[in-house]
């Protein structure tokens, strides 16, 4: 069972610019339409945990649902999920703790963590398992912070580094207990 951020950041450590935007994720030069392993990468999961902000931000992007695999949605706010997402969103909330348990008592043993609040929650729980976090060559100045504040540090090795497109590097790092 793992818990795996599979994420973008800038050089700088944002995962989106100051006005919430990902636009710069589509400056880098892309002419064979690689998804740069993030099919491979899916194939590992068995589900997916993210926040109310980034199910909002995917259902703003102007394309099919992107993900085959459930989606379970961190909120205390939403009562029902979207129209025609109801056999692909799931609402939950509670401790992070206990629904991870339930989702892994469920089958969903591998989960892909995804969102800044929720991958900087499952961090101050000390719930992610591995890392793989692609750097794009700019810097942002601001935005929205990938990492947020732990109660200690929390060490991970790196066992991976892989160039992509010229332009980027996707690193793999294993949380080290």
């Amino acid at each position: 069972m793992a818990n795996i951020v599979y994420i973008a950041t800038s050089l700088d450590g944002y995962i989106a610019d100051k006005d919430n935007k990902l636009d710069w994720l589509h400056d880098i030069p892309n002419p064979e339409g690689s998804d740069f392993g993030f099919a491979a990468f899916m194939d590992r999961v068995d589900a997916l945990v993210m926040g109310r902000n980034t199910l909002e931000m995917v259902l703003s992007f102007d394309c099919d649902w992107p993900y085959s695999k459930p989606v379970f949605v961190l909120s205390n706010t939403l009562t029902s999920v979207p129209n025609g997402y109801e056999d692909k969103v799931f609402l939950v909330k509670g401790e992070l703790r206990s629904i991870v348990e339930d989702l892994n008592a469920k089958g969903f043993e591998n989960l892909y963590v995804d969102g800044g609040l929720t991958v900087q929650s499952f961090l101050k729980e000390d719930l992610i398992d591995e890392m793989i976090i692609t750097t794009i060559p700019v810097l942002l100045g601001g935005g929205v912070s990938l990492f947020g504040e732990v109660a200690q540090p929390l060490k991970f090795k790196h066992v991976e580094a892989e160039r992509l497109a010229d332009y980027i590097v996707k690193n793999r790092y294993l949380r080290v207990r």
